[in-house]
């Protein structure tokens, strides 16, 4: 069974065994001359206790921790006790311990720390190391502080204190019992402790010893002070009392009465002087629930007189106890919860200090302290011990970038002896729960062959029950409870009942196979059937690709870990451990990865397998990647060779769905003869199927018809109006991010290029992409319909209009900067956002984002948006019409006109002579201007550009 105070009772445990030992040893060497000497060493951790192989020693234990022990015992001096370091912390100002000392071992290459043992002294009160401020429980000390002064006015009150393990019942007490200290309030302290709750009187005669005032007196001084303090108390009463206290004078011989009888005369003592008592004082009773049965029925009986004294009893006790003290009438009961979030953090910055080295710890030990205050101070203090906090505590440093906050051993015993207390059904509900997980019902417990026994859990606060119709569900009180309970199993137990809940889940739920894969994929691989779970995560990660890509890939991020680790002669290691990379680097950019360092891995392994197709895969997400991080140059280089690749491959379907993020790529680049044959390469390949290859996009087809009509514009082509419009009609019904893409591949390009108007239809369509993307959960489909949104909005005539979209505009830049939408496009909102606020009259404001914005472009490669920002530019200088703003406008001009590109670019051709006529106008160059206008005009009208037939009847 484990103990919270194992490492204590093993101490006094080794300090009787040697003083007994010493005894003997004494009669031993006067009868035949020899000193016999032990030595004993200590060590604490967890070990498999048990009847372990036959005879009658088969009870023991085994384990690492067990040959540390011995270890110990090796180093201990004749005579001596030696502990470990993890023992040594565990009893810390409790034990007196000598120096630690740096000792070898067998079997350990380097010295580790050891200390003796000196001695267990009995104490009065407890150690309590450097506290910090105490944070939260306001409203409970107000009121033990108003109980008080009510007790001081001779009403007094019982008070208990209720809470979970660390929770500050015992902190709560020190900080109410400091503040009546200072207001000269005596205050009297009685310890109850596990070890000694089967020892009758204890802790109601140590109790009574500090209110007799009795500390560092011998027993004749002692019974003297007794007498004085109770001149008129009969004798014999005197000496029941003093036997009580264990100081009675072995000459005197105490009166044989009934033990009711003697129960009632030191009750009727006891309560006739705390009645007589005037100075006010307090009294505490720590841990009630170890209390000793006798001792709890005589404290109840000295309660029923303090309401009218002026005291006041504080009891703490966990929430498990139910015993007399609980029930004493006109208690007053105060139930500490959790400490808040906030109050957590302050605790915790109060711990570790203000330094941003430790600004990632702190929040790591407050999630899982989850408002324990007394957990979040022990992971400090085992950080500080382990070495990865360096410092006092209030000014630590982390000196590594992360680090594992596990369970601290002091935390670890005070919940697994709390599990052990349980019977055995209640052990067997909480550890099948713990492998269930954080939440659990009693259908699922029942499915695993456990009898539930909840309300006993409940009660005890070791599990808090959250819904109650239906299948009632519960939850573990405290995470660290579900952790040690989880722990504390035998790994094969613990593999079993994992294996059955795979099963269970699998079979109970078939039509939910697919949104339960990724649980029975954690189970198995818990259970140790590793090929097996590595399957289900790949199916979990299918099963997510279309709903939530981060969850996807953390599947594939799981399945991959197994792959690594399986044994060299697996006959299908390579393939497995190709798969999951394969899915990473292809679809990691829409959930925040970095591809680099797993694409290299991956080209390593395709290349030893001969594994082109894995390769494509994985290059496709590569190039996605330096794309929607403004790194067009590099992406469009590797689309080059992308499609090379997958022409050597030649699977048509992989062809398909593969494709778009080189295409996508080119349009930035302004390669569109190269857009265009690609893109009518997919469409004629998918045959009509806009299912066909939607591997990383819903409809391939769909998007390719988007393309084929953006290169069909952008190079004066007939028929791209018919590519947009079929493309959107068959992007509706697919996934928010294929039909998101299609209607920005419409409208983003199209609308300031002059190609299409804003008007009211095209806002339909992008007003419906943009609600069937704010009802996914794909930030990356929200973010192309809301720029999309934003930049018709401020295309229209309407001021609304105009006001709403900037506002859009300033939503994705916000995504942009918290990457959840394409960094690369965050300049593309500025331009647009710049030019509103320009046409708004604040153009001193807006020219320096302009120019920011256009310039990040140009150095991106991201020539597709590169024109229409020149022109949104150019617009806004000649507007002032300054010598310098015109100057400027031309140099925006040329380096348009010289941008990279195919040449005979329609879409930059048309654009050139619009703002060539607007620069004309602006120097007052008639004849040029009216030239410029009239080519303008024709040629808007010849490619039925509708934005620019709209913008060329606008110059006079």
């Amino acid at each position: 069974m484990a103990l919270e105070d194992h490492a204590v009772r093993a101490c006094l445990a080794a300090q009787g065994i040697q003083e007994e030992t010493t005894r003997l040893a004494a009669e031993v060497k006067d009868r035949d001359g020899i000193d016999p000497r032990l030595r004993v060493g200590l060590n604490s951790g967890q070990v498999i206790a048990g009847e372990i192989g036959s005879g009658a020693l088969g009870y023991t234990a085994v384990g690492e921790q067990v040959g540390m022990a011995q270890r110990m015992e090796s180093v201990a001096t004749p005579g001596g006790v030696m502990l470990s370091a993890s023992t040594a912390r565990l009893v810390e100002g409790t034990a007196t311990l000598g120096e630690p000392e740096m000792v070898h071992i067998k079997g350990s290459d380097q010295p580790v720390t050891a200390q003796r043992l000196l001695g267990v002294p009995e104490r009065d009160r407890r150690v309590a190391g450097a506290e910090s401020t105490l944070v939260g429980r306001r409203w409970e000390m107000a009121a033990i502080e108003a109980l008080l002064e009510r007790g001081v006015d001779h009403h007094g009150a019982v008070v208990a204190v209720v809470g979970s393990p660390g929770i500050g019942k015992s902190r709560l007490v020190r900080e109410v019992t400091a503040l009546a200290a200072a207001r000269g309030v005596e205050v009297f302290t009685g310890y109850c402790q596990s070890h000694t709750s089967d020892i009758p009187f204890y802790a109601v005669a140590r109790l009574l010893r500090a209110a007799s005032g009795l500390r560092g007196l011998d027993d004749t001084a002692a019974r003297a002070q007794v007498r004085a303090q109770a001149p008129d108390a009969d004798p014999e009463d005197l000496l029941l009392f003093e036997d009580l206290l264990g100081i009675a004078d072995p000459e005197m011989a105490v009166p044989k009465i009934d033990p009711d009888a003697r129960r009632r005369r030191l009750t009727a003592l006891v309560n006739t002087a705390s009645l007589a008592r005037k100075a006010p004082v307090i009294y505490v009773i720590e841990d009630a629930h170890w209390i000793d049965e006798v001792s709890e029925s005589m404290l109840a009986d000295f309660l029923t007189v303090i309401p009218q004294t002026s005291s006041l009893v504080l009891i703490t006790y966990r929430p498990e106890y139910t015993g007399a003290l609980s029930r004493v009438p006109g208690t007053q009961s105060i139930a500490l919860t959790p400490l808040s979030d906030p109050e957590t953090a302050t605790l915790v910055s109060q711990l570790l200090g203000p330094d941003p080295s430790v600004g990632e710890l702190g929040q790591m030990i407050a999630e899982r302290a989850a408002g324990n205050p007394f957990f979040a101070e022990e992971m400090a203090r085992d950080l500080a011990e382990r070495g990865v906090l360096r410092g006092q505590r209030g000014t630590y440093m982390s000196t590594v970038d992360v680090a594992e906050v596990s369970v601290p051993a002091t935390v670890q015993a005070t919940i697994a002896a709390r599990i052990d207390r349980l019977d055995l059904a209640g052990k067997r509900t909480l550890s099948a729960a713990a492998v269930i997980g954080s939440k659990f019902s009693r259908d699922l417990l029942e499915t695993l062959g456990i009898d539930p026994v909840l309300n006993d859990l409940v009660g005890g606060e070791l599990i808090d029950q959250i819904t109650f119709t239906g299948d009632p569900a519960y939850v573990f009180h405290h995470p660290l409870i579900r952790t040690v309970a989880y722990e504390s199993q035998l790994k094969s137990d613990r593999a079993g009942l994992h294996r059955r809940l795979a099963a269970a889940v699998e079979k109970r739920e078939p039509g939910s196979i697919g949104e339960n894969s990724a649980l029975i994929a954690e189970h198995l691989e818990a259970a140790g059937d590793l090929r097996e779970a590595y399957v289900w995560h790949l199916r979990a990660g299918e099963w997510a690709t279309i709903r939530d890509k981060a969850a996807a890939c953390l599947s594939w991020e799981r399945a991959r870990q197994i792959a690594d680790a399986m044994p060299y002669d697996v006959p299908d290691r390579v393939a497995m451990r190709i798969a999951p990379p394969t899915l990473l680097c292809g679809n990691g950019f829409r959930a925040h990865l970095a591809i680099g360092a797993r694409f290299e891995e991956l080209q390593e392994l395709c290349s030893a397998a001969g594994d082109k197709a894995s390769l494509a895969i994985g290059m496709a997400g590569l190039i996605m990647e330096h794309f929607v991080y403004g790194r067009v140059r590099t992406a469009a280089r590797l689309a080059s060779e992308h499609m090379a690749l997958i022409e050597s491959i030649g699977d048509p379907t992989l062809t398909i769905g593969l494709s778009l993020g080189a295409i996508a790529t080119k349009i930035q680049s302004a390669e569109m003869g190269v857009v265009l044959g690609w893109s009518q390469n997919v469409i004629e390949l998918a045959q009509g199927d806009p299912a066909r290859g939607n591997a990383i996009v819903g409809s391939p087809l769909a998007v390719a018809l988007a393309t084929r009509g953006t290169a069909r514009w952008a190079l004066g082509r007939a028929g791209w109006r018919t590519d947009l419009e079929e493309a959107v009609a068959t992007a509706r019904g697919t996934e928010p991010w294929s039909h998101a893409m299609v209607v920005t591949y419409k409208y983003l390009g199209a609308i300031p290029n002059g190609i299409l108007l804003a008007d009211d239809a095209a806002l339909r369509e992008i007003d419906e992409a943009l609600r069937i993307a704010e009802r996914s959960s794909d930030d990356r489909a929200l973010g192309l319909a809301r720029l999309t949104n934003g930049i018709a909005l401020v295309h229209r005539d309407s001021p609304a209009d105009r006001e709403r979209g900037f506002d859009v505009l300033g939503q994705v830049r916000e995504m942009c900067l918290q990457d959840q939408y394409y960094p690369s496009d965050l300049p593309v909102a500025d331009v647009w956002a710049a030019r509103e606020r320009a046409r708004r009259g604040d153009r001193d404001g807006a020219l320096p984002r302009l120019r920011d914005a256009v310039d990040d472009l140009f150095h991106a490669g991201q020539f597709g948006h590169f024109g229409t920002a020149t022109g949104a530019l150019v617009q806004t200088l000649v507007a002032g019409a300054a010598e310098g703003d015109i100057a400027e406008a031309v140099e925006a001009i040329d380096r348009l006109a010289a941008a990279p590109g195919d040449k005979g670019l329609i879409s930059r051709e048309i654009h050139l002579l619009r703002l060539r006529a607007l620069l004309a106008q602006a120097r007052g160059d008639e004849a040029r201007y009216r030239d410029f206008r009239d080519r303008y005009r024709a040629m808007a009208k010849q490619f039925g550009f509708e934005g620019h037939i709209a913008w060329a009847e606008a110059m006079p």
